[in-house]
């Protein structure tokens, strides 16, 4: 299959791309960093600086699009917001408008979201039909959303993924919170009862790879593992896999203070996701609970 990757060098991006480009896909990769890009993926995938260099009579099967600025990375200051939203709408705006040129058109398109789309709730369980809670993150991810179905009118299959906090060696949030639990200067956020909804790295490639293989799936899809859990649970479990005390908790007040709107949304806040259209589709995750991931997670980190 030959395959269009936008996002291709970030945490799950570039762990896709081997992956694929293993088992016999040519890859294209859009990139905006051509010196960075081959050092991480190496001298197999074509790279691409621009969409404009792709001609009317390529042939592309499948697009994954996975750009876009990292919405923890910073605090949300206006110019940032702008960053979030730019950065994944003209992306996915520029895709849309390369596979409409086409003279054949790529039967999936494959293009991330996140459980932000449903906003702050509490524990209740989330399925894909569940309604949002009005604030940024979902009016990020519904826009976001829009853009890329805009390709069903071009008689592609259109899956939208909604990925949950990725976990995995070497980045993420995990590669942010190891070295800190690891000094034992971890602890729970808040009151600890904010629900996170998680997946590890190795079931979101294979969410990825099952919805290319399938034949008539779309729409949107929570790639999440089947059981989110609270805090203070991730953080005992955090602090059980490096064998250190988590005795350090951050106070929501204090939170708010260093990380403004987005730690207050992001890190005091949650949601309770299911996979369930995945689920439905008989889709087996490899790291179905939290302890067994993130001992994954460490072993792979220490390993490499």
């Amino acid at each position: 299959m030959r395959i269009l990757i936008t996002g291709g060098t970030g945490f799950i991006g570039a762990r896709l791309a081997d992956e694929l480009q293993a088992e016999g896909h040519e890859l294209t990769v859009l990139v905006r960093d051509y010196a960075r890009a081959r050092l991480i993926l190496g001298t197999r995938p074509e790279l691409l600086r621009s969409l404009d260099e792709v001609d009317q009579d390529r042939q592309i099967d499948a697009v994954i699009n996975l750009a876009g600025a990292g919405i923890a990375d910073k605090r949300w200051t206006g110019a940032r917001k702008r960053l979030l939203l730019s950065s994944r709408l003209q992306t996915t705006k520029a895709l849309v408008a390369l596979c409409q040129r086409l003279r054949q058109r790529p039967r999936v398109f494959l293009s991330a979201s996140a459980v932000g789309f449903y906003g702050a709730h509490g524990s209740e369980p989330l399925t894909e039909s569940s309604p949002a809670h009005d604030e940024f993150s979902h009016q990020l991810c519904k826009r976001w959303e829009e853009e890329a179905r805009k390709g069903e009118s071009l008689g592609m299959r259109v899956c939208i993924m909604r990925f949950g906090v990725v976990l995995g060696p070497g980045g993420g949030m995990l590669g942010r919170l190891q070295p800190m639990f690891k000094l034992a200067l971890g602890g729970r956020l808040g009151n600890g009862q904010q629900m996170l909804s998680w997946v590890h790295r190795a079931d979101v490639i294979n969410a990825m790879r099952f919805l290319l293989a399938s034949e008539n799936e779309s729409g949107v899809f929570n790639v999440t593992a089947p059981e989110a859990v609270n805090n203070a649970t991730f953080t005992r479990e955090l602090a059980a896999v490096v064998k250190r005390p988590a005795v350090l908790p951050l106070p929501a007040p204090l939170v708010q203070l260093m990380f403004g709107e987005m730690g207050d949304r992001l890190l005091l806040h949650g949601q309770n996701v299911k996979p369930a259209r995945l689920q439905a589709l008989g889709f087996n995750f490899r790291y179905p609970e939290l302890r067994s991931a993130l001992a994954a997670c460490l072993c792979d980190s220490e390993s490499n």
